[in-house]
């Protein structure tokens, strides 16, 4: 009886046990399905949440751009424009307007700006043999017969053109031929004279001065060193230049106003003071070149490349100017701006050399021609 009672009792704390087991993994399986539950509904919460986002971003955005565009129907938000990229003019390959007897201009060779010293110079002898051979007649535009009657002129041409020079300087050497004449000349006379050239009184101060200095301190004659000509009143080392280049055959730069302008404007250098502009130009030149390549650059200054309006569509370098542009482009319209022979007009002279005439210009008319 006792074995059988103890056998039931085990029998029933098996029982227990094993149905402790099976609530305690059933208990593991609920909390493991409850994990994964909240898992899924974290998931779901945070998918909704970013769907949600989205919406209400792109309703925003949407929003955005329907006010936006209500507004500028009812004219309410002007809508700025971006502004217009400036527009550079480039110098064509090849010149369009190419003048009578040039040669056609090369490649263009815009320089940059940390052009080198070597290509400065390339470009510059470059521009020069250009010149050349639009102006192969290229000369000194004031009428003169010996060093006297140039230096004369040349101090004359200050502050106005060497065309009136020219028509005024007839009458002064017909009356004053020699240094000697004109030392001893009346002031009140040669003003008379020299009325149409402007500044009258002082130029009359300086020729009569000039005169006397070369009578009393070189013998009447007119010197040929630099040294010797600028002490002469009124005489600088620009007149002195184009007396020694141009009388003596001996190389100088004459640094005037059409050569400033352009020798800046073509980047040879950025000097502003004469004495400066022509020590930088001769460094870039020969010596021999100097005289030739003074009138190159005068003439192309007085023709072509004007301070107000250059003829920038007619000219013959536009491909190796870094100014390009700051005149008319139109070849047509350029062709109109052109001066002297080059617009089909009489030059400066009235007693231009044989090579001028020759290459198709003509003489200026005398004072009072009309």
């Amino acid at each position: 009886m006792k074995k059988t009672a103890s056998a039931k009792k085990a029998a029933s704390a098996k029982k227990s046990a094993s149905k402790a087991g099976a609530s305690k993994a059933s208990g593991t399986k609920a909390a493991a399905a409850s994990k994964a539950s909240g898992t899924k509904a974290a998931a779901s919460k945070v998918s909704g949440s970013k769907v949600s986002g989205s919406k209400t971003s792109a309703s925003k955005t949407s929003g955005s751009k329907t006010s936006a565009a209500e507004k500028a129907a009812k004219g309410g938000a002007a809508v700025k424009k971006a502004p217009a990229a400036k527009k550079v003019a480039v110098a064509p390959k090849k010149a369009t307007a190419r003048l009578k007897g040039t040669a056609p201009a090369k490649a263009v060779v815009h320089p940059p700006g940390d052009e080198s010293p070597t290509a400065l110079v390339r470009r510059a002898r470059r521009i020069n043999r250009e010149l050349a051979e639009v102006f192969p007649y290229a000369h000194p535009e004031l009428d003169f017969e010996n060093p006297f009657q140039l230096v004369v002129a040349t101090v004359l041409s200050a502050q106005t053109t060497d065309l009136r020079v020219n028509q005024t300087t007839p009458s002064l050497f017909a009356k004053y031929p020699t240094p000697e004449d004109l030392a001893a000349a009346n002031p009140e006379e040669v003003e008379e004279i020299l009325r149409p050239c402007g500044f009258f009184r002082a130029k009359t101060k300086s020729v009569i001065g000039l005169s006397k200095a070369l009578v009393e301190d070189f013998g009447g004659e007119v010197p040929g060193r630099l040294e010797d000509l600028v002490k002469l009143p009124g005489v600088g080392r620009k007149t002195a230049f184009v007396v020694l280049g141009n009388a003596f055959g001996r190389p100088g730069i004459t640094v005037d106003t059409h050569f400033q302008r352009l020798v800046r404007r073509w980047r040879w250098t950025g000097e502003s003071d004469p004495d400066k502009i022509e020590a930088a130009v001769g460094a870039l030149f020969p010596k021999s070149d100097w005289t030739d390549l003074s009138h190159h650059v005068i003439w192309h200054g007085r023709r072509i490349c004007h301070a107000r309006k250059p003829a920038c569509g007619a000219c013959p370098i536009a491909p190796l100017c870094p100014a390009y542009g700051e005149g008319e482009t139109d070849p047509e319209k350029a062709k109109k701006l052109l001066k002297y022979e080059k617009g089909g007009f009489p030059g400066q002279r009235l007693k231009p050399p044989q090579a001028y005439l020759d290459a198709g210009g003509t003489p200026a008319p005398p004072l009072g021609a009309g």
